[in-house]
């Protein structure tokens, strides 16, 4: 029987306005798993007053109280992973070993959290007026609109929510039409269970064909101060440039074309294991995973033969299946995607290596790609999928021209024996994120995370995500004496 889940505003669990529900799909079965509330524009409006309503008392709500909670609501979403993976196996195609390192990582980026409540909130600035104190001040926006995406739904739903809440702020947050549970109301279960006052998190589900309303609603909402999204490039223009309509900052991680440069004293068998991690974990849809492993020309065939064994060992299908590690796309519109950019890359002369058979359930098998050329979709597209390609280069100049001739720019990993070329690699490679003798699928909660370029702007996480999500304020104080007027 499929799970029935309301809207959550002001603490209550509350039906659409409307009484619209729409239909949440299991893309291994496409049978329904889940019935939600599709919220309207009414909805938004009702979710942002709340949220505009509890802001003053939780801004001014002691560090201690709300570390608590965030420390709490840690520890319930940890003692809920048989839950958590069962849920994501059933709303997105999500493999055990994927569902529990979201579990694991979502915790930790609360407990990060926590630790932010207590954060420097300013300084003393140096001033040449006499008697006089002037400061900067870091004091939240007020509410903050948070749109979720559903790959690595409890890690990126809860990055959408915890430092806007942790330095004060409230939230209105709309999940994925993809994941509306695990990377939405999941979550903020367990916030409110944890003792999170009411409206201080609001949770809006909606229709897949309401989602340009119910976006537009919530951005151009006066009481809406700042918003983030996590999601397509494509999508991300589209949000960043409303939210600038009604100048309102935003936080954006978009889509990327990574790269993984293998140099030519690489070890092979490591930058091999490296490659089939950071192209293949969670079937490819992760916004730092490998689309172009760059490998030096000189050792070229031997990696080839050795990444294309190791991927071609990996268990696909159920991902029920406890061994499974390639699982489905979140529907069969993404599979059919991929299908199209393999079949375009092979018709103009490339090579399959390994996969690229059509399989049913929305699954593509895991799929490496070489021969590429400049004419094939896949050489410059988002792949966001069980797909990769290999090209050979002559040198670490011609891997770096390859790496950064794209117009996304979010991460890289650099694999060679010889760190300090592999450094110099890094610091030339035009990404936000690079990562030597790793692949780039990588997140730490306390790490400045985002992108350049078309891969968007502003970070999450550590000190940098504290200040995206603060507004940075003056304030002077004449403590003795009084100011001196000219007239």
């Amino acid at each position: 029987m499929a799970i029935t889940r309301n809207l959550i505003i002001g603490g209550e669990h509350v039906p659409a306005a409307s009484g619209r529900t729409a239909e949440d799909i299991n893309p291994y079965t496409g049978g329904v798993y889940a019935t939600v509330a599709a919220a309207g524009v009414d909805d938004v409006t009702r979710a942002v007053a709340a949220a505009d309503a509890a802001s003053e008392a939780w801004a001014a709500a002691p560090p201690s109280f709300r570390a608590k909670i965030f420390l709490k609501a840690a520890d319930i979403l940890e003692s809920r992973t048989d839950e958590g993976a069962e849920l994501m196996a059933q709303e997105v195609g999500g493999v055990r070993p994927w569902a529990e390192f979201n579990l694991h990582l979502a915790a930790e980026i609360l407990r990060s959290a926590a630790a932010a409540t207590t954060a420097p909130q300013g300084e003393v600035l140096a001033t040449n007026l006499p008697g006089k104190y002037s400061l900067s001040l870091r004091q939240p926006f007020g509410v903050v609109a948070a749109i979720s995406p559903w790959n690595a739904p409890f890690i990126l739903g809860t990055r959408a929510l915890a430092i806007p809440l942790a330095v004060g702020n409230t939230v209105v947050l709309k999940p994925s039409e993809d994941a509306p549970l695990a990377c939405g109301l999941f979550l903020a279960d367990a916030l409110l269970e944890a003792g999170l006052p009411d409206g201080v998190l609001n949770v809006v589900t909606n229709a897949r064909e309401d989602a340009n309303e119910v976006v537009g609603a919530l951005i151009s909402d006066d009481r809406v101060r700042c918003v983030n999204f996590t999601g397509s490039t494509h999508v991300g223009r589209i949000i960043g440039t409303l939210a600038a309509q009604h100048l309102k900052p935003s936080v954006l991680e978009l889509g990327g074309k990574n790269s993984l440069v293998v140099l030519k004293d690489a070890d092979i068998e490591y930058a091999a294991s490296a490659a089939t991690f950071g192209a293949f974990m969670n079937a490819g849809q992760i916004c730092m995973s490998v689309d172009r492993v760059i490998v030096d020309r000189s050792i070229a065939e031997d990696f080839t033969a050795r990444f294309v064994e190791k991927v071609s060992r990996l268990p696909t299908g159920d991902p029920n299946n406890a061994d499974t590690f390639i699982g489905p796309q979140v529907n069969q519109s993404a599979a059919d995607r991929q299908y199209g950019l393999i079949e375009d890359a092979v018709a103009k002369g490339a090579t399959v290596a390994t996969g690229g058979q059509r399989l049913g359930n929305a699954v593509v098998p895991a799929t490496v790609l070489t021969g590429i050329t400049e004419d094939m979709r896949v050489f410059g597209e988002e792949i966001f999928g069980a797909a990769t390609t290999v090209m050979p280069v002559a040198g670490a100049e011609e891997a770096l021209r390859l790496a950064n001739g794209t117009k996304y720019g979010l991460t890289a990993g650099v694999i060679t024996e010889n760190l300090s070329e592999g450094i110099e690699v890094a610091q030339r490679l035009r990404t936000g994120i690079a990562h030597v003798n790793d692949q780039p699928v990588q997140d730490e909660p306390m790490a400045p995370f985002g992108g350049i370029k078309e891969s968007g702007y502003g970070k999450f996480g550590g000190q940098a995500g504290i200040n995206s999500f603060t507004e940075l304020r003056w304030i002077t104080v004449q403590q003795r004496g009084h100011a001196p007027y000219p007239f």
